[in-house]
């Protein structure tokens, strides 16, 4: 795991000297993503420059040292991620004649370029990656991204230079950039608490899109070079729909299990310490169990604990790391030590973020860099096999109200948000004694919210998009906005799906996991220079197979993760997993009526919000008064505002 960064200018004015000082410039930002080596690359005659941070996994010598050149000279690479299947690759590529100096996997992917063609070469890896590729033949810079988005990349235009990297801070480091905020995608922010790609915060900054190519011929004019897919989610899922898995359900649980040790036995090469998150679900613990299997040590698992009942699973961890005989390590925290990461955040997510469950992700990921450099985690399970709850009950419900009346239904709404907050609390607690207390008590205004949002949409899919909106008309928030239409607006981009559930596992899939559950991770892990593999994501494999899944294999009586669960109850006793579904997450509601209060307060104050011409104060201290008075609970709609408010005063 690395970071990249570089740019390539079309005028051709920055000499040797100052290729290399700009490109160790924007090197130097993304230390953390590689602290034991660095490298920078240049080429006066071509405007090209490329800069290196090495966190060593795989061939810890100098042959495994980027940038990175083909026998040839002809290409030259930088690489951020790992591709497992290089050693079958180098085997193939041997008997063609090619020849290694190193182990590493970069220096594969060369020559397979090299003998394939970029294209073919790109649909043969298998792994997570972020690559910039020079061809020196053909003057051709070429960016690519891996198939879901695991490994992040962005680029843009500063004057007549393309600057690009693996964080938003490398391309802050050239001195070209113009750091415009985008009040456009400040908007799409708003609405999900993360920018979707392929927007930046910054205007002219984009991420790649997952699973395309992007090539900047030099010379050639920039608004003729688009990114080309070389893999589509969309043609991928409806492929694997109509080209079913065969075989009965037992079947289906063995061909999954072959396939998840496959897939977790390659993710377990590496040259360092290497270890797993543990959170005793069902995605976590079924990596753990695998790893353990194929592991002639105990396997190394980390999990973090919390005081408050509500989100502590560390006693759930515990017991299946007992089972499976891991060498656990636990750690509790304090709501303090807690809180005291927020300060942090506006640099680790480099650009406004707002997925609370950062916070928790930053302290594992810091937990187990103690003692590894390597992390696998089982996110994707959710996405891939029908995990989230919303799966479930919203194609049911909406089957049931469909036929009501639509006026009847909006008045049934609005009196269900007559109805206050502590009321509720109350009500749902009482029906905790015949129903499971913790899935009704847990945030009871969010759940009242979006029965009134279920009842007011007018389709399925309006009420899919309504419950991943935070602020429902967030262009009236941002003065100047017009929010950009995304695929989750867009259902002629949507693949065809075939029923409610499956069409909310693929737009998760394509937007809510890069954007927000892969960035998050990305972030946190890599700045504590921890390496974190997913082996349910980065084996397109896997997606394929669950893509080819019928639906109760994947949902079956409200549950989700059938097939998957199957598969695990092979290595864990049932008992030790059937459990409701908690999350990730820290009491950020109660910290704004407490200890945040007066952080918050600075943050959006009235006079602040209108002097700096952002947001429009009235509706957000509207929901702040709201919030502190406990009438409602408006958590997830000002975390966005405040991480807004955090990361732009520590751009300053």
């Amino acid at each position: 795991m690395c970071g990249i960064t570089g740019f390539l200018n079309y005028s051709l004015t920055y000499g040797l000297d100052d290729l290399r000082a700009i490109s160790a410039r924007m090197t130097e930002t993304l230390v953390h993503r590689g602290p034991d080596d660095s490298g920078i690359w240049c080429d006066p005659g071509a405007g090209i420059a490329l800069g290196f941070r090495r966190l060593a996994i795989l061939d810890l010598s100098p042959a495994g040292h980027q940038p990175m050149s083909s026998a040839d000279g002809r290409y030259t690479m930088i690489f951020n991620g790992e591709v497992y299947n290089f050693a079958e690759l180098q085997t193939e590529l041997i008997g063609l004649g090619h020849g290694f100096r190193g182990h590493s996997d970069t220096e594969v992917l060369l020559a397979a370029v090299s003998q394939w063609g970029l294209e073919s070469a790109v649909r043969r890896f298998n792994g997570m990656f972020a690559i910039a590729l020079w061809d020196g033949g053909r003057r051709c810079l070429h960016l690519i991204r891996d198939r879901v988005g695991i490994k992040p990349l962005y680029y843009g235009w500063a004057g007549t230079t393309l600057i690009f990297g693996s964080e938003l801070k490398a391309l802050r480091a050239h001195p070209a950039f113009h750091a415009e905020i985008d009040r456009d995608a400040l908007a799409l922010y708003l609405r999900y608490n993360y920018i979707p790609t392929p927007f930046s915060i910054y205007r002219g900054m984009y991420k790649l899109t997952p699973g395309c190519i992007l090539s900047i011929q030099q010379g050639e004019p920039p608004d003729s070079q688009t990114p080309s897919p070389y893999w589509s989610a969309v043609e991928a899922m409806e492929h694997n729909r109509t080209h079913p898995i065969r075989g009965d359900e037992p079947e289906a649980v063995e061909a999954l299990d072959a396939l998840l040790r496959h897939s977790i036995g390659l993710r377990m090469m590496a040259d360092v310490p290497l270890g797993a998150f543990l959170s005793g679900g069902v995605d976590s613990s079924a990596i753990v169990a695998m790893m353990q299997t194929q592991s002639s040590r105990p396997v190394k698992t980390f999990t973090i604990g919390f005081r408050e009942a509500d989100f502590d699973e560390a006693g759930y961890a515990r017991a299946i790391a007992r089972h499976l005989g891991t060498e656990h390590t636990e750690l509790y925290l304090t709501p303090e030590e807690t809180r005291n990461v927020i300060p942090l955040l506006p640099s680790l997510y480099d650009e406004p973020f707002a997925d609370s469950s950062q916070i928790p992700t930053y302290l594992v990921s810091k937990l187990a860099r103690r003692d590894v450099t390597v992390s696998l985690s089982g996110d994707g399970g959710d996405e891939l096999f029908g995990g989230y709850r919303h799966y479930s009950w919203m194609p049911s419900i909406w089957r049931l109200i469909r036929w009501v009346p639509g006026g009847l239904r909006r008045l049934s709404a609005k009196a269900i948000q007559a109805v206050p907050t502590s009321t509720w609390t109350d009500v749902l607690q009482m029906a905790g004694r015949i129903l499971p207390a913790r899935r009704l008590s847990a945030n009871p205004e969010l759940k009242v919210r979006r029965l009134t949002e279920v009842l007011n949409a007018k389709n399925s899919a309006e009420m899919y998009y309504d419950f991943v909106t935070h602020w429902k008309k967030p262009a009236d928030i941002v003065p100047g906005a017009h929010e950009p239409v995304t695929l989750l607006k867009d259902p002629a981009l949507w693949a065809r799906s075939g029923s409610g559930a499956e069409g909310m596992m693929f737009l998760d899939l394509a937007t809510y996991l890069p954007d927000d559950i892969l960035t998050k991770v990305d972030r946190a892990s890599m700045g504590v220079s921890l390496e974190v593999r997913t082996p349910f994501l980065d084996n397109h494999e896997v997606v394929e197979f669950a893509w080819g899944l019928p639906l109760h294999m994947k949902i079956r009586g409200g549950t989700g993760k059938w097939l998957l669960r199957q598969v695990l109850y092979k290595y864990v006793p049932k008992k030790m997993i059937e459990r409701p579904k908690m999350g990730f997450s820290v009491p950020v509601d109660s910290w704004l009526r407490g200890p945040l209060t007066e952080w918050a307060e600075s943050l959006i104050d009235e006079q602040r919000l209108r002097t700096e011409g952002f947001f429009s104060p009235q509706p957000i201290r509207k929901k702040w008064a709201e919030h502190l008075s406990g009438a409602h609970n408006w958590q997830s709609s000002l975390w966005g505002i405040l991480m807004f408010q955090a990361w732009k005063e520590a751009a300053k």
